[in-house]
This record gives C-alpha cells, sequence and structure tokens, in this order.
C-alpha cells in the first residue's frame, strides 16, 4: 500500500496486518489510525481484513477449545519414552508431530492421521472466502497492478518460501488485472485476480501445502460460487469464479498447465 509522506515512519503492510491483529503499541496503533483517517481505500482493505479475520475465527471456534487428542498427549509421550528408547527415532517422530501442530488452526492430527480439512478441501474453501472479499471490492480489489507483475511475483514468492507463477489466460479472454497476499487458515497465500471484457472475474489462490501435497483436480461449488482446486509439488492452487463450474474447467486445465510450464521449465 502506499505511505503516508507525513508520517514518522512509513505505514507499511506489516502493520496494517498488526492493526488487524491488535499487535501494535498505544503510540504506533494511533499513527496507522490516523494513516487510515486520511485513506479511506485503505481503511476499507482494513476493514475486509477484519471482517476475514472474524469469519476465521467464527469458523475455527468450534475446535479452539477441543482437548488434546491421546495421541498427541506430551505428557503421556514423556511416559512412553522407555519403551521407545531402542527405538529413538520414535520418540523423535511423537514430538515432531505434537510440535507441528498450529493452535490457531486446529488440531491438524485426529487420531494420529492428517485432517482433511487442511488439505485441498481448505484451500478450496479459503479460495472462495478470499475471492468473496476481494473480487466485489471494485475499487481496490487488488495490491499491485499488472504492471507490477514481476514485483508481485516476487513479493509472493519470498512470503510463501516457493517460487509461485501467475498464468496468462488473455488467449481465454481474461485479462490479468494485478494479486495481493492474504490471509488464511493456514498462513499466507497469494491471490491473483482477473476479470473478462463483461468484469465476471476470476481469481486465483496459491499456499504451500503442509498435507496432500500433490493432488487431482477437484471440484468445489460454495453457494454462487465455484471453482476447482488441485495441488501439484507442495502448493495448493483454488480457482474460482461466479460461472458454471463446468465452465470454468478448461481455464483451471490452462492454468495448471501454464504453472507446471513454468516452474518446470
Amino acid at each position: 500500500m502506499s505511505n503516508d509522506p507525513s508520517a514518522a515512519r512509513p505505514i507499511l503492510e506489516e502493520d496494517l496486518h498488526a492493526f488487524v491483529d491488535d499487535a501494535l503499541d498505544a503510540s504506533r496503533r494511533r499513527e496507522v489510525q490516523a494513516y487510515l483517517d486520511l485513506h479511506p481505500d485503505a481503511a476499507r482493505d482494513v476493514a475486509a481484513h477484519a471482517a476475514h479475520r472474524q469469519e476465521l475465527r467464527a469458523l475455527l471456534a468450534p475446535i479452539s477449545d477441543e482437548p488434546v487428542p491421546p495421541a498427541l498427549n506430551l505428557q503421556r509421550l514423556v511416559g512412553e519414552r522407555r519403551a521407545r528408547e531402542r527405538r529413538p527415532w520414535g520418540m523423535a517422530a511423537a514430538v515432531l508431530l505434537a510440535l507441528g501442530v498450529g493452535g490457531g488452526a486446529g488440531w491438524s492430527l485426529r487420531g494420529g492421521r492428517p485432517s482433511a480439512d487442511a488439505g485441498i478441501v481448505a484451500v478450496a474453501r479459503e479460495a472462495t472466502a478470499s475471492y468473496d472479499v476481494y473480487a466485489s471490492d471494485l475499487q481496490r480489489p487488488v495490491e499491485m497492478g499488472p504492471t507490477q507483475r514481476a514485483e508481485l511475483v516476487s513479493w509472493v514468492s519470498a512470503r510463501l518460501g516457493r517460487q509461485v507463477a501467475v498464468p496468462d489466460l488473455a488467449a481465454s479472454g481474461y485479462r490479468f488485472i494485478g494479486g495481493r497476499l492474504v490471509a488464511t487458515e493456514h498462513g499466507p497465500a497469494g491471490l491473483f485476480m482477473y476479470d473478462d471484457p463483461q468484469g465476471t472475474r476470476l481469481a486465483l489462490l496459491v499456499r504451500p501445502m503442509a498435507v496432500e501435497k500433490n493432488t487431482p483436480m477437484m471440484e468445489h461449488i460454495d453457494g454462487r460460487f465455484a471453482g476447482y482446486a488441485w495441488a501439484d509439488q507442495g502448493l495448493g492452487y483454488g480457482v474460482v469464479g461466479t460461472r458454471r463450474a463446468e465452465s470454468l474447467h478448461a481455464l483451471a486445465d490452462e492454468m495448471r498447465r501454464q504453472i507446471g510450464v513454468d516452474l518446470k521449465g
């Protein structure tokens, strides 16, 4: 986002996210609030982020108070240590299993197995939620426009820790209008936006996968939204729009093809 030249320190994207997370000290929070008062577009973005955060909290509320699954109880793991002394890797695997579970995203392991909700189904849901928030924004649906494509790819790749690619859908009648970073239940993701001559928007979400790292394309429909999701080499992808799912299939296939060529070529 653009900085306020009158501010003592520039207001950065990180400041806006910290503002939403209530993670700023009182002085910096006042500076950010003053910036938002002068920049209504940024204020709308922050409000959208806050609404998205509340949606995630509501979604995760049913599991936030769940007891630790027996398989992940550290006291139990320590108690079984002696039985595993002849197989030290067993204890190490159990501890890594326990430490690898993020409390904010709910238990990703139930009964010793990865939850399907952390996989491709979650990518589809997160793509739909992000599309719902940003595709309807007529003023600022993206953070960086088409002229900043290379910078956008570099930014998103750095934040995700993986190289990403942005497909070109011009031959399919969709122009690239830009992208941004978004928050999901499972960490940051890149969101790339397209539209057709009628103004119908299409989005591609990409994020790293902890589970289901290579998954065939699946269709998903959520109310008035539809699309396809898949995973390849540890990155999950979700394509979503307002057209019927079958009409989006060819676009999703073309995106997957181009991404494969760009990242493997």
